[in-house]
């Protein structure tokens, strides 16, 4: 029995709905997270454009704060990936 190999996404569409590829994404060695930045990863994940392991590896996150990204969006949209103003959408 051997497993069938995804294969992985070029491209996908963005969180604003462009185009979005690899080089595309936030530089691995990006430290200031904006609101775009972090759904841009979410959403490579998602559209299978990275693993999510490959994610917390390149970007040096937990799966944690990557899951605590996903989930902001989810309940309150790209404003809950805020980082000022935390107490109005937790």
């Amino acid at each position: 029995m051997g497993y069938e190999r995804k294969e992985r996404e070029t491209m996908i569409l963005g969180p604003d709905g462009a185009p979005l590829t690899l080089a595309d994404l936030p530089k691995p060695t990006t430290r200031r997270w904006v609101i775009r930045r972090k759904a841009e990863v979410v959403a490579a994940v998602r559209g299978g454009l990275l693993t999510l392991e490959d994610a917390c590896v390149r970007y040096r996150l937990t799966v944690e704060e990557f899951l605590g990204w996903q989930q902001s969006i989810d309940r309150y949209g790209l404003a809950g990936l805020r980082a000022t103003r935390v107490q109005e959408y937790r």
